[in-house]
C-alpha cells in the first residue's frame, strides 16, 4: 500500500512516521484491496488533527481524531477508519445490509420562501472523479464518508445526481431536470 503524509505545521520526526507506516499497512489484514493511503496532520487549538483517507479498490474512507499528543490522534483516527473498513467489509459479503437502509426518493416540500443569505465567498473547491454508482451505493458511499449528502454519476439514467441524509431519517434523492 502506498501511504502519502502532509503535514501542516507540523513536524513529523521518523520513528512517528515509522510507527504510522506499520500501523497503516496492518489494514490489509481487514481488506486486502486498498490500493493507498493518505495521512493528513495539523494542530489547531491546542490539539494534533489526524485524517486518515484509503481508496479501498474506488471506496474511499476517512478516519479523523484530535488529541492533544498526535500518536493517539493518529490511533483513534485509524480505529475509525478500521471500523469503516470493517463495515464495508460485511457489505461487500452480504449484500442484504442495503435493504437495512430506508431510501426515500422524495423531495422536501419547502413552505413559504427561504430569507436569501449574504453573499459569501468561496474559499474551497474541491474536484474529483464520478464514478457511475446506483444510488444505494451512493448512499453507502455517503456513510462510509461520514458526509450528509454525496454528489455521483446515476449508472442507470447517466446523469449527475446528488443522495442526501433527511432530517426525518432516510435518504433523498436529487435529480436535474432540464
Amino acid at each position: 500500500m502506498d501511504i502519502r503524509f502532509v503535514t501542516r505545521g507540523v513536524e513529523l520526526k521518523d520513528d512517528l512516521k515509522d510507527y504510522m507506516e506499520s500501523k497503516m499497512s496492518k489494514l490489509e489484514r481487514f481488506f486486502n484491496r486498498i490500493i493507498d493511503g493518505q495521512v493528513v496532520m495539523s494542530f489547531g487549538r491546542g490539539l494534533f488533527t489526524v485524517e486518515i483517507t484509503s481508496n479501498a479498490n474506488g471506496v474511499i474512507m476517512r478516519g479523523q481524531s484530535s488529541a492533544p499528543d498526535m500518536r493517539k490522534a493518529f490511533d483513534q483516527g485509524l480505529k475509525n477508519l478500521e471500523r469503516q473498513i470493517k463495515r464495508h467489509n460485511a457489505y461487500l459479503k452480504d449484500r442484504a445490509q442495503l435493504k437495512t437502509h430506508d431510501v426515500s426518493f422524495e423531495l422536501p416540500v419547502l413552505e413559504g420562501e427561504l430569507p436569501i443569505p449574504p453573499e459569501e465567498e468561496i474559499v474551497k473547491v474541491k474536484r474529483f472523479p464520478l464514478r457511475p454508482m446506483s444510488a444505494k451505493e451512493a448512499t453507502m458511499q455517503m456513510d462510509l464518508l461520514g458526509h450528509e449528502f454525496y454528489l455521483f454519476k446515476n449508472a442507470e439514467s447517466g446523469g449527475v445526481n446528488v443522495v442526501y441524509k433527511r432530517k426525518d431519517g432516510g435518504y433523498g434523492l436529487l435529480e436535474p431536470t432540464e
